[in-house]
């Protein structure tokens, strides 16, 4: 098995979930995801196998959420599976809401919930939030590119979607959003619809995965120009050495003259130099 693999992700799995269970699958070892879903969250799940793997890092960051927010409760977890703290009837009109979600546009912070991932000295918040610990965590530069706001079937239910940066927590901009208000609010339904450039129409289910195709590695550099090298620029790749090319200052998908995708390559002042080479397996 080699390629990327784009799942919808269904509610009650981790991302780890998926990966085990398709390393089963196709008796893979090498597969990891890009970019994490929380158990609550479905939708676009990019899995990496074999060779593939190696391109994870160099994965875009941008994503697009679908998202469900639930006005006037605040819980411990910032969305709805979580413990209510408080509660508040006074719900803000439709218009009040979208003007506090605008204020979010661009460039901001965010703290990471105590339910994520992250790592505080080598520990992760979720674990040591279900021991009951709450430990000081550092803002974290993140940005919105979009942020849509629209009702959804009474007062106190709101739908988002929202395009932004990767590392951005959409449960954290529900709960800021509500601690503006004064209502508060939390997170009630996430489906992540696009991530990088792979899109909920290439998804497939988890069940479906074992006779799906997968994607080719150079799918994930699509944005990049495509440049054939010769047998002797191909000689050059494979012994890790850069090579002139009259091109402009770029990222490149770099293909041997038999159509082998070789590399993601950068050409700064007329030198094509490696970002990362998959010919090896």
């Amino acid at each position: 098995m080699d390629g990327i693999l784009i799942i919808d992700k269904p509610p009650g799995w981790t991302s780890h979930d998926v990966v085990a269970k398709l390393r089963g699958v196709f008796r893979e070892r090498r597969a990891g995801h890009g970019g994490t879903l929380d158990p609550m969250a479905t939708g676009v799940l990019p899995i990496f196998f074999g060779r593939s793997t190696r391109a994870i890092e160099l994965m875009p960051t941008g994503k697009t959420y679908l998202a469900e927010m639930r006005l006037g409760i605040v819980t411990d977890t910032q969305d709805t599976t979580g413990n209510i703290i408080s509660e508040n009837e006074n719900i803000p009109d439709i218009q009040t809401v979208i003007e506090a979600a605008e204020k979010y546009l661009g460039q901001t912070t965010q703290i990471p919930p105590m339910v994520s991932a992250v790592k505080v000295n080598g520990q992760k918040l979720y674990k040591l939030a279900r021991q009951g610990i709450a430990v000081e965590r550092k803002p974290r530069s993140v940005t919105f590119y979009k942020i849509e706001v629209s009702p959804r079937n009474t007062r106190d239910e709101i739908k988002l979607r929202v395009e932004c940066s990767g590392g951005t927590y959409i449960r954290t901009l529900c709960h800021d959003i509500g601690a503006d208000l004064g209502c508060g609010a939390a997170m009630s339904g996430l489906r992540r619809v696009k991530s990088g450039p792979f899109d909920i129409s290439q998804a497939v289910t988890v069940d479906a995965a074992a006779n799906a195709v997968p994607l080719r590695i150079d799918s994930l550099f699509a944005e990049c120009e495509a440049y054939k090298a010769t047998s002797e620029q191909e000689r050059r790749i494979r012994n890790g050495a850069d090579f002139s090319a009259e091109l402009p200052d770029n990222r490149y998908r770099v293909y041997s003259e038999s159509g082998e995708f070789l590399m993601l390559g950068a050409v700064s002042e007329m030198r094509m130099c490696t970002v990362k080479s998959f010919f090896k397996v």
